[in-house]
């Protein structure tokens, strides 16, 4: 039999973080875009997000069933992959004009970087299929 301990936490590789420039909008003093550093999450904290992003409707025959709103999820996800900018700051949050950090998240960003930075969390968290597959793998 191999050896278990090569499971053991302790010999696991640490979460992967990495930098990742999400728009050229946001630059540093120096006129640089700035990166946003990204964090891989283990799957507890990827099914807090989905539970938290899951609601009981009712369905056919007045049974209740779960249903995942997907983009809710997805933003999620994205928030708790990023590390900086803290997007739970109160500042940051003020001067935008928004509570929370998911709200916050969609004012910041355009359409396409937004996209983007879904993309790439997905990535780093192992999922390798696009939007239509996750969505439809959290439907199910």
């Amino acid at each position: 039999m191999s050896d278990l301990s090569l499971f053991f936490a302790q010999n696991t590789a640490a979460e992967a973080t990495e930098q990742f420039v999400v728009s050229e909008r946001f630059k540093d003093a120096d006129g640089n875009p700035v990166a946003w550093e990204l964090r891989s999450m283990t799957e507890a904290e990827n099914e807090e997000c989905r539970k938290s992003a899951t609601r009981k409707v009712k369905g056919k025959n007045g049974t209740f069933v779960p249903e995942t709103n997907t983009d809710e999820y997805l933003a999620k996800l994205v928030v708790s992959s990023i590390q900086y900018p803290s997007l739970k700051d109160a500042e940051l949050q003020k001067s935008y004009g928004t509570m929370g950090a998911e709200h916050l998240l969609r004012k910041m960003l355009r359409p396409g970087e937004y996209a983007s930075l879904v993309q790439r969390v997905q990535e780093i968290n192992g999922f390798n299929q696009s939007l239509n597959e996750l969505a439809d793998e959290v439907k199910n």
